[in-house]
């Protein structure tokens, strides 16, 4: 199947993980973009594989029940929204499966939760943005898995925070836009790193690098912090690890509870702001499974929020050592998070609950908050 073939009548199967969908032509599986599943589509072949292959959509001979026009006409070129065809309901039902079968086959888990709409709902939500020059000089969006930059309509990102949906200016390099109050920042990503932006959650301000990490959805930082809290119950004196803990989000919310808080973070400039931000808890630069035997040997309460990647069996291990009477696990890939519930339950931890938050409408991503608690013990 060489890079460019049009294949076809091709009828669209089941969602998979990554925003795709699966086809077979011939035996061969296909994962295919901007497909749905009960579409009759002709697909063109963007990328070979030794064991399968990549394709998108090249036209909708019939289409499946529950796709729409997307409201955005870049949505078929541009890299972020990839579930811009679907029906906003039927988005958060297709996260659903994905979550269900991960958490069903990686971790034996059988859940039956539903992925949650945030507000405020799938457009306008998006409070960072990176934006590229386009060909003609207009502010623009890389393609999937490409370097090419499509330029944004006149409307702009419909994703976006309206302060941030385009730039007020001709782009002449990649350009960061933070919305804020009183207003956006826009700044060359270059030099991004050397500007302080200031976001309001749970009840603080946060400084931060306008470059550094800081949730993208509008509501998310306090929705998490909130989750969080009411999963982990804190009571005052009581010692928290925040794992992973950026520029201290829920380690300010764990103070401002009356714990004792340790965080560790690999990016020492995040440390910077959360010695700043957080002024009442304790803070270490380093990789999480190297710096937690340097912390107290135990801690009734954990905050796990990783990368993309996850934590790791070996954070895990030694978060298992700490005998906490509950971890909070925040994840952005339920992949990562299924495998790491996998090693936690293997570890001795029970998954009490996993809620799934719609904080990346439009886009095939979904945010996961998992409670894990230890089983009691009989005396």
């Amino acid at each position: 199947m060489p890079v460019g073939d049009l294949l076809g009548p091709v009828t669209v199967g089941d969602i998979a993980h990554g925003g795709h969908w699966i086809c077979r032509v011939d035996g061969r599986v296909i994962f295919v973009r901007h497909g749905l599943s009960g579409d009759d589509v002709m697909i063109q072949i963007t990328e070979e594989a030794k064991s399968f292959a990549r394709a998108d959509v090249a036209q909708v001979l019939t289409p499946g029940p529950h796709r729409v026009s997307a409201p955005c006409r870049i949505a078929g070129a541009c890299g972020g929204c990839d579930f811009q065809h679907v029906a906003p309901d039927h988005q958060r039902e297709l996260k659903r499966q994905v979550v269900a079968g991960l958490l069903a086959h990686t971790a034996g888990i059988d859940w039956s939760g539903e992925v949650e709409p945030v507000p405020p709902g799938p457009l306008g939500w998006r409070t960072r943005m990176r934006y590229q020059a386009a060909p003609d000089g207009r502010p623009g969006l890389r393609r999937h898995r490409s370097t090419e930059v499509v330029a944004l309509p006149d409307a702009g990102c419909l994703i976006a925070d309206p302060s941030i949906a385009s730039v007020p200016r001709p782009v002449m390099a990649e350009v960061l836009a933070v919305a804020q109050e009183p207003s956006p920042v826009f700044l060359d990503a270059a030099s991004a790193g050397r500007r302080v932006v200031r976001q309001q959650a749970a009840g603080r301000e946060w400084q931060l690098a306008a470059d550094g990490f800081w949730q993208s959805h509008a509501q998310a930082p306090d929705l998490l912090v909130r989750v969080v809290v009411e999963a982990l119950a804190p009571q005052p004196g009581e010692v928290c690890f925040d794992l992973f803990c950026g520029v201290g989000l829920f380690a300010g919310a764990m103070v401002d509870r009356g714990c004792r808080v340790w965080g560790i973070e690999g990016n020492r400039h995040a440390v910077e702001f959360a010695r700043r931000n957080v002024p009442q808890a304790q803070f270490i630069a380093g990789a999480v499974d190297r710096r937690l035997p340097g912390l107290p040997s135990r801690a009734d309460l954990v905050v796990l929020d990783p990368p993309r990647s996850g934590a790791g069996k070996a954070v895990l291990e030694r978060v298992a050592g700490l005998q906490p009477r509950a971890v909070a696990y925040v994840a952005c890939d339920p992949a990562s998070l299924a495998r790491d519930l996998g090693h936690a339950q293997r570890l001795g931890f029970e998954v009490t609950w996993v809620r799934a938050l719609d904080l990346f409408p439009m886009t095939h991503h979904v945010e996961c908050v998992a409670l894990l608690t230890r089983p009691a013990t009989g005396t």
